[in-house]
């Protein structure tokens, strides 16, 4: 069975196999599977990009790797800042992950009052600088080395290979990037859509961040790994020695690929504003004729950005995207392009689990998705909070338009109005 690793912060394939115990890691993995493993986009030996890649391009890029390798479908193992991408791409393909393992995950970069253990923005910032100014110098990255492997902090040739690793991994910009990029990120609203056999591992020090997966990801198990400390847990035999066990269990309980039910999507709405004076004023003939050229866009748009059209009727047109950049980037250019045809349209995002059925999406999801479109204004694409926080990094703009009650949905949501795409 395949297993796939996308590392966290830091990696470099080529300092990887100068260590030895990340390679006796490694290995024992594929003692019983077949180990993919890559460098992240823009660090170690990939090729440098001009911005951080978001939550969905790394997703991607797991698939890629996947589908160049021949893995149909694989169990994804991963820690840290790393969990949040694993999440998105279990719950957006759930067809292709068999099982999720996740080493002291992270949801979110900012806390909330069910989430107290991510760092204040005061913390943030003062971290931040402290990346900026010290990547790369061998006193910053040895007091890095102290905080995440403490046991080997005195072992002088770990320490030679640590300053050697983070260098080659990334560069101080993309550094800062990445920190900015986990600061903003948010997959809490992801983990109800996880429907693979996950396997939670941390250390006694991250026991909160554990529950709080282990109580949303349905069925998942909980393993605390008593004495561990530091983020590089591999250089401790004990927890190997755990890890290994755990993580075979969870490969040998992974069935094989299977036809989803439930996944999760990011859902679209647009409509024209103003359609029915606008086919008072032109009649019917007309009408239908500008009907037809404008969901020729709307289709010719979603298939350039990779989606799927669910519906069009009337003036309105309902999509699905694996991803939420893509979705959002899909209505700003179809708004821009019908502008040509002389109409205005309104947009909504939402993005959340749906279920398939004949074809179709359904739940809740769709409904948010709807509710929101009808409170957006003319020209204006709207999206609701979970969108916002999943597309962290990618350079999208967004304009605070408060809490709002949708109609027929619990709760009240915020929304965002996208500035620029």
């Amino acid at each position: 069975m395949d297993l796939v690793y996308p590392r966290a912060l830091a990696g470099d394939l080529v300092s990887t196999w100068e260590q030895p115990l990340l390679v006796r890691h490694i290995q024992a993995l594929a003692s019983f599977s077949r180990v993919l493993l890559f460098d992240k986009r823009g660090t170690g030996l990939s090729d440098r990009v001009r911005e951080v890649p978001t939550l969905e391009a790394r997703m991607d890029d797991v698939r890629a790797v996947m589908d160049d390798a021949g893995s149909e479908a694989a169990v994804l193992w991963t820690g840290s800042e790393a969990t949040r991408p694993a999440v998105l791409f279990a719950a957006t393909y759930p067809e292709r992950t068999l099982g999720l393992s996740l080493l002291d995950p992270s949801a979110k970069g900012r806390p909330s009052p069910d989430y107290p253990w991510a760092p204040t923005d005061e913390e943030w910032r003062r971290t931040i600088a402290e990346v900026r100014e010290g990547w790369g110098t061998r006193a910053f990255l040895e007091a890095l080395c102290r905080e995440w492997a403490p046991t080997m902090a005195e072992n002088e040739g770990f320490r030679e290979w640590f300053v050697w690793h983070a260098r080659r991994s990334l560069s101080p910009g993309a550094a800062v990037a990445f920190y900015r990029m986990i600061r903003d990120s948010d997959v809490s609203e992801v983990l109800p859509s996880v429907r693979a056999p996950t396997l939670i591992l941390h250390r006694p020090s991250e026991r909160g961040p554990a529950g709080f997966f282990g109580r949303r990801i349905p069925d998942a198990r909980v393993v605390e790994i008593p004495g561990m400390v530091g983020v590089f847990t591999w250089v401790d035999d004990g927890w190997h020695e755990v890890a290994m066990r755990e993580t075979r269990d969870l490969v040998a309980r992974a069935s094989g690929p299977r036809e989803p039910d439930r996944l999760l999507a990011t859902v679209l709405f647009v409509d024209v504003v103003g359609s029915t004076a606008r086919l008072a004023a032109v009649g019917d003939r007309a009408w239908g004729d500008l009907l037809g050229r404008y969901h020729a866009v709307a289709r010719r748009e979603t298939g350039r950005f990779g989606g799927r059209e669910l519906d069009a009727v009337g003036d309105g047109f309902l999509a699905a995207f694996d991803g939420p950049a893509r979705a959002i980037r899909c209505a700003w250019a179809i708004r821009d392009a019908v502008r040509e045809l002389g109409l205005e349209v309104r947009a909504g995002l939402h993005a959340g689990e749906c279920e398939a059925r004949g074809g179709k999406l359904v739940g809740v999801a769709v409904h948010v998705g709807a509710r929101v479109a009808a409170l957006a204004e003319a020209g204006e694409v709207l999206a609701s909070r979970t969108v916002r926080d999943l597309v962290a990094g990618s350079g999208i703009g967004f304009e605070d338009r408060g809490d709002h009650a949708l109609k027929g949905v619990p709760g009240t949501w915020r929304l965002y109005a996208v500035a620029s795409a």
